[in-house]
């Protein structure tokens, strides 16, 4: 349990970040830490690096920046690592993924050069639409997850790590539902000794993970950590977890554009959000199993926000359809078109329309940075368990079975910063008195 303004165990040595999932995200935020400790680029997007938290009144004017209010873990003390069904290593998958300038990667060719993926524990019934040689063998999942936490053993060791964290930056997977190998460790256990189908690969490395006593954030729509039996073995061993995937393009906007009309009590007939994308996540997504599995975090988003249930005579009758696109020109270019059917004074129509010419991974590269640099935080704070106060970061953030998930891009800044602000001993910002008021 945490109290307010608590001892912060100090970011003391190397923090290790591991990553199942190579590809152009991980490259992408490898590269840029790189670009940035050598001031060739700024953090752009990454509130751990750039943003700034009020504490007090208005009129105090204290306003530092985040990484220097909270004890956060410096650029300079991250060591990479991870897993990928194909071999290239960062400045390879960088070079394919072509989300950077060559020239920018050129730069750093030796760091990227040095980072070489693990063999992943992969199973292509699960991503239909990939195949690769640079595999795990193993007669179970048990041994598929006692490699994994080998890797890490290992990886440690050589780099002499005082903590790690994991970052799910793999594919999304086809869509499960939680069944009884799902409801406790005991269950799950025996699933990983028997092959269960219920446990797909990102529910291994989350096991390995928390098992290792890791922090772990899960940037895809799979389940993935957000089971009942790996919830309660995060809280067993006091560990911090979060997810579920990351909210960069078409999502993000509606976390922005659908708290803006709810505040003003404008009706909402219908929305249509159709993407292109080129990149892998695109042609895994191109599967239909892949794909009801991002649906599902995609669709709960206005629902969540608009609360047709307290509202029925805005939004009880709403249409929601997302589509996605593979279009392999396009590649990480991420294109989403969105067409907003809304109604206002005495029931007149209107609309909106919003075409958002995106980078998926220059979107989703900051998120990991923050993830990682505010899971580590989380655990020399002694947190455990689900961090709701990192819902900011995530599409179908996860939460307390009892609960429902905070989708409202400002309510969560609003709750992350409160955190900080208790963590370090400081009021809370309330808006309740006109000093407060923003």
């Amino acid at each position: 349990m945490i109290s307010k303004g608590q001892k912060i165990a100090p970011a003391q040595g190397k923090l290790g970040v591991v990553i199942p999932g190579m590809g152009a995200v991980t490259s992408t935020f490898i590269a840029g830490v790189e670009a940035v400790k050598k001031g060739f680029a700024k953090p752009i997007g990454s509130l751990t690096q750039m943003g700034t938290i009020r504490l007090g009144k208005r009129t105090d004017n204290r306003i530092p920046m985040i990484k220097e209010f909270i004890p956060l873990a410096f650029l300079d003390d991250l060591v990479f690592g991870g897993w990928d069904i194909f071999s290239d290593n960062i400045y390879e998958a960088a070079a394919k993924a072509g989300v950077l300038e060559r020239s920018l990667i050129d730069s750093i060719r030796p760091a990227l050069e040095g980072i070489s993926p693990w063999p992943a524990a992969f199973d292509k019934s699960y991503v239909k639409r990939l195949d690769g040689t640079h595999v795990k063998k193993a007669s179970n999942k048990m041994e598929l997850a006692e490699q994994v936490q080998e890797d890490i053993r290992s990886f440690q060791k050589k780099h002499n790590l005082s903590r790690i964290i994991m970052v799910w930056c793999g594919s999304t997977e086809i869509f499960l539902k939680t069944s009884a190998v799902h409801q406790t460790i005991e269950s799950f256990e025996q699933g990983l000794m028997k092959n269960d189908p219920g446990i797909a690969p990102s529910m291994i490395y989350a096991y390995a993970a928390i098992k290792s006593g890791m922090p772990y954030a899960n940037g895809a729509p799979n389940l993935s950590g957000d089971i009942p039996a790996l919830m309660q073995l995060a809280r067993d061993r006091n560990v911090p977890i979060c997810g579920k995937d990351f909210k960069t393009g078409q999502t993000l906007m509606k976390t922005i554009l659908a708290p803006g009309l709810k505040s003003r009590l404008i009706g909402l007939n219908g929305w249509f959000s159709t993407n292109i994308l080129g990149n892998r996540d695109g042609e895994v997504l191109d599967d239909p199993d892949s794909f009801k599995t991002k649906e599902e975090s995609k669709l709960s988003v206005l629902e969540h926000i608009l609360q047709p249930q307290l509202y029925p005579d805005l939004y009880s009758k709403y249409t929601h359809k997302v589509r996605i696109n593979y279009y392999p020109p396009r590649g990480d270019n991420k294109e989403g078109w969105d067409n907003i059917d809304i109604f206002g004074w005495l029931g007149y129509p209107m609309q909106i329309k919003v075409d958002f010419l995106c980078r998926d991974s220059i979107l989703a590269a900051p998120l990991v940075l923050d993830l990682v640099l505010f899971l580590d935080l989380a655990q020399r704070c002694g947190m455990s368990g689900i961090q709701e106060w990192l819902s900011f970061y995530f599409k179908s953030p996860m939460c307390a079975p009892e609960l429902y998930p905070e989708h409202d891009l400002f309510i969560q800044l609003m709750k992350l910063k409160n955190t900080l602000r208790f963590l370090k001993g400081e009021e809370l910002i309330t808006h309740l008195g006109l000093e407060y008021y923003d």
